[in-house]
């Protein structure tokens, strides 16, 4: 074959791919106008009211509360969701410490000497010290009150998963608990919390069975209980995995008059169309948790209870342990079009978690191994603590925006925040650590033309991005070490993860033109 025809063939065969390439480029620039005056929609922050963390004892040590003021300042979130809060190691229930007629099995279930709410009453005091109250998850079940002893989940710190062996037991229990409650801190202040049946009772963390039917009981034991207590303590449920038996639920609720405040489930967005949806999609990662709570949203609305508040008591990216999606940079697109999407739907969704201060898997042997939290091991800022931190900054009013990458918004006091970020899929998945950079895909200019505000108006830009607010960045410089860290790592690392120094722009006429990267997020804040 002659040269030529070898040239010409190349530039033949080449031709699509130059086509692609070219429409790549123009479809990764796009041209938004924001009118400042526009009409706006209440923006309540939905995102960042509730955090999910480890187990309760935790609460107990100092690493954990650190990192709990640490998210506080950056988020101003409210509340905090933990499992096992009756688990033995908390130190609740033990009837074997009664006093009064030891033989008498009914006298025991309604003597108050079986209850110890000495690390209950530290760790809720901790929590509301630091202005975090208790979202309160009912679990798991105390060894000595369960059916069966041995019904322990396989996570590190092995919670009984078991049904009560009595129920007279079991509602004294939640009537101490939550009388106890009220005596301590004031109805006025419980009322102000939400108390969630159990956890999961679709997966193994019920072992009733049938797990729905059963699970059914549980909730109607428990939600009267702590009604008897005071009609204003707010119950709910099922605190389901995968966006599960909300329809039945209600349901039963409804047929059998049992108290319900509010509808809670979960969902990640690596779980199965399958599980969720009961279909053979394939449903990328960003349009999972939007589906899944539209989905539940529309049941709630199809229900005896059509104005029932929606609350995702658990999401993230990823049920997994994966570094290139929780602790990459692919967070700060990932969870600002998730907030674009469920705008309206829910009235809060609970990230799990805040802090790597976390055991299910067992003591984490390194600061990333694709833990859930904002803050890793060692007090570790992650990107999506930088990206939470960021995305605080937006308004409680919403401008709308023909953009599936933009959300706008603005302040009581007239300034504008605007999020843009170019969303790409994970570099990876699984447990295998592989930096992201320059392998996501292309950079997106937005060129920003802003209507109603001073031309030459003042300008900051934060940024989370591969080059900005990433730790991860400096743990692969340092070659990835596995195991501990020494004291400098630590430092140099937790000096790395602090947020970029903000940019300070002006308009030009109104016109601001920004380049994002792949897995990059900015805020711009015009007035500032």
């Amino acid at each position: 074959m002659s040269c030529l025809r070898t040239l010409n063939r190349f530039v033949l065969c080449a031709l699509p791919s130059l086509a692609l390439l070219w429409s790549t480029a123009l479809a990764a620039q796009e041209k938004i106008t924001i009118d400042a005056q526009a009409q706006t929609t209440p923006f309540p922050h939905f995102w960042e009211q509730t955090f999910g963390s480890g187990r309760a004892v935790l609460e107990l040590r100092d690493d954990y509360r650190k990192d709990l003021r640490a998210a506080k300042q950056a988020t101003d979130f409210k509340s905090v969701r933990f499992h096992g809060i009756f688990n033995d190691e908390v130190g609740l229930y033990d009837p074997d410490r009664q006093t009064k007629n030891p033989g008498l099995a009914a006298q025991a279930a309604n003597d108050a000497s079986v209850y110890n709410f000495t690390y209950v009453d530290q760790i809720y005091d901790s929590l509301l010290d630091n202005g975090v109250r208790p979202f309160v998850e009912l679990s798991f079940m105390p060894k000595k009150m369960a059916a069966d002893p041995n019904m322990l989940h396989a996570f590190w710190y092995k919670p009984n998963v078991s049904p009560p062996k009595d129920y007279a037991a079991w509602d004294a229990m939640i009537r101490a608990f939550a009388q106890h409650l009220v005596e301590r801190y004031g109805i006025d202040e419980v009322a102000t919390w939400k108390f969630e049946v159990w956890n999961e009772p679709n997966l193994d963390f019920w072992g009733g069975r049938p797990n729905q039917a059963t699970y059914f009981e549980l909730y109607d034991h428990t939600a009267r209980a702590l009604k008897s207590v005071s009609p204003r303590i707010e119950v709910g449920g099922p605190a389901t995995a995968q966006a599960a038996w909300v329809t039945p639920f209600l349901e039963h609720t409804k047929a059998e008059n049992v108290p319900v405040d509010f509808v809670s489930t979960h969902v990640y967005a690596n779980d199965r169309a399958q599980d969720v949806f009961k279909t053979d999609e394939d449903i990328p990662r960003n349009v999972m948790v939007y589906r899944s709570v539209k989905k539940v949203h529309e049941e709630i609305e199809h229900s005896a209870y059509p104005h029932m508040p929606l609350i995702f008591s658990e999401y993230n990216a990823s049920y997994a342990n994966e570094p290139n999606v929780t602790d990459s940079t692919y967070m700060g697109p990932w969870l600002a079009n998730n907030i674009r999407l469920c705008d309206g739907l829910t009235e809060s969704m609970s990230y799990w978690t805040f802090s790597d201060v976390f055991e299910e898997q067992g003591v984490p042997r390194t600061p990333f191994y694709g833990g859930f939290g904002l803050i890793a091991s060692d007090h570790i800022e992650k990107p999506v603590f930088n990206v939470f931190s960021m995305l605080h900054q937006l308004g409680d009013r919403r401008i709308e925006v023909n953009s599936d990458s933009v959300l706008a918004t603005k302040s009581p006091d007239g300034k504008l925040e605007v999020a843009l970020w170019d969303y790409a899929p994970p570099t990876g998945t699984g447990a295998d650590y592989t930096m992201p950079s320059g392998t996501a895909g292309p950079a997106k200019t937005f060129d920003l033309q802003i209507e109603h505000v001073a031309a030459n108006a003042p300008v900051e830009v934060l940024r989370v991005d591969d080059d900005h607010g990433n730790v991860l960045k400096a743990y692969d410089t340092m070659g990835r070490p596995k195991g501990s860290l020494t004291r400098d790592q630590i430092a140099k690392l937790r000096a790395a993860g602090k947020m970029a120094p903000p940019e300070r722009l002006h308009l030009d006429h109104g016109r601001l033109q920004l380049t994002v990267p792949a897995h990059g997020l900015a805020v711009v804040i015009v007035g500032r």
